[in-house]
């Protein structure tokens, strides 16, 4: 068969030989007519496989349950396998075509084999691209930045192929380049300085568990704020609250600080922690008149009785001199607001009642004294938490001048005005 082959690849160059024409002619006329058919013949069966195999495919990820051959479909495989039958068709046909050219044929022998190595490279990355499309749908992978260990293997993958790409052009072995090329490994460390730290990088981010996707991170020196989508070999790409989307070197992830919001996410709270300045001249010892006023409070009338009863009995047995609220221990209008503030969280429906709760002093500034709220609220959606935080407050600093205390302000142009006006008599 293969001798018959021969005959009818030959049959046009004989034939005008006979005729009369130059030998080399009728050679050179007989190799573009065979390399015309081999086309014809190579792009039919490009066509009829591809063709087949896509189909074929796309009935047997029809009928089957598992998505992999969905995801072997969407990488391209068929169609990359689909080339192997034209391939071996070249590999046959070559040789008898250019059998009178030596070096053509080696030429196109070698873009044969550089042929065969590309398309060995685009078929373990449409593997590899396929097996993280499918482990990225599980939930146990879900979080895992599988893409920098799949940019890994193909950076592999792309590297050999040229190895062995040069190696067929140069007619070097692959034992010589690679000795070549540890003699310039120096050079390839510099050039691959990122791909290497993001490599050891991504590993470490993993195996320490630092970020997963979808945890909420801000990286203030890179301006990020926001759920990390995506986890690279070289970047870890974040989209911010405002749907715009930050980049960050995977590198830095180790090497900076930032901030991780995912024990918040995962706690059954979100924490409120804010705090009002209250005036420190308007804070006093409250008397007998408003104690009565501040029982009808209430949220804090049980306070009120039951400390006030404490402070009875103590003054008493002291013999403490009631002419002056300074002798012996009295309560304050401020302490009266911290344990309403309290009893208020207590009360409120969205604020978690099982964790730290409390209403406290801060160290006095000159901008008052800060009594600092710290709850947390039972639903931690960012709108909803915006919300609960605001109507406490909202409550709060309407509730602060029914116990007589005043919050800090910085004054205003119109302030400072108005007391000129009154220095100056109105004037």
């Amino acid at each position: 068969m293969w001798e018959r082959i021969k005959e009818l690849s030959n049959y046009l160059a004989e034939y005008l030989i006979g005729k009369g024409l130059d030998e080399d002619i009728a050679h050179f006329l007989n190799m573009l007519v065979n390399i015309a058919v081999v086309f014809v013949l190579w792009y039919f069966i490009h066509h009829i496989t591809k063709r087949i195999l896509l189909t074929a495919f796309q009935r047997f990820t029809n009928k089957t349950k598992t998505t992999f051959d969905d995801y072997l479909v969407k990488s391209n495989f068929p169609k990359y396998v689909s080339n192997i039958f034209p391939l071996l068709l070249l590999i046959l046909t070559v040789p008898v075509v250019f059998e009178d050219y030596p070096k053509l044929l080696e030429v196109f022998e070698k873009l044969v084999d550089i042929y065969i190595i590309l398309l060995t490279v685009f078929i373990c990355r449409s593997l590899v691209r396929t097996t993280t499309n499918y482990m990225k749908r599980h939930e146990r992978y879900h979080d895992k930045p599988i893409e920098s260990y799949a940019q890994v293997l193909m950076i592999g993958f792309w590297s050999i192929g040229l190895i062995f790409i040069f190696s067929e052009i140069t007619e070097r072995s692959v034992l010589g380049f690679l000795i070549s090329l540890g003699a310039a490994s120096a050079i390839i460390l510099f050039i691959f300085k990122d791909t290497i730290l993001g490599f050891i990088a991504s590993i470490q981010v993993s195996v320490n568990d630092i970020v997963r996707i979808g945890d909420w991170i801000t990286f203030s020196k890179y301006g990020a704020d926001g759920f990390v989508t995506e986890i690279n070999l070289a970047t870890v790409r974040v989209q911010n609250w405002d749907n715009t989307y930050t980049t960050i070197p995977t590198y830095n992830l180790i090497a900076d600080s930032f901030h991780n919001w995912r024990g918040m996410q995962e706690s059954p709270g979100r924490r409120i922690k804010r705090s009002l300045n209250i005036k420190q001249n308007s804070i006093r010892f409250i008397n007998e008149e408003d104690i009565q006023k501040f029982e009808e409070y209430g949220l804090v009338a049980p306070y009120i009785k039951q400390r006030q009863q404490e402070i009875n009995e103590y003054n008493l047995k002291l013999g403490i001199n009631k002419k002056h609220l300074l002798n012996g221990r009295h309560q304050t209008n401020l302490g009266v607001f911290r344990n309403y503030a309290l009893a208020y969280l207590k009360a409120h429906p969205q604020i978690h009642q099982e964790m730290t709760m409390m209403v406290r002093h801060l160290p006095p500034t000159t901008q008052g004294i800060p009594v600092e709220i710290y709850c947390f609220s039972a639903d931690k959606r960012w709108e909803y938490y915006e919300a609960i935080t605001a109507d406490i407050f909202d409550h709060l600093i309407a509730a602060v001048p029914y116990f007589d205390l005043q919050l800090f302000e910085s004054p205003s142009g119109d302030d400072i005005i108005k007391s000129l006006k009154h220095i100056s008599g109105g004037k």
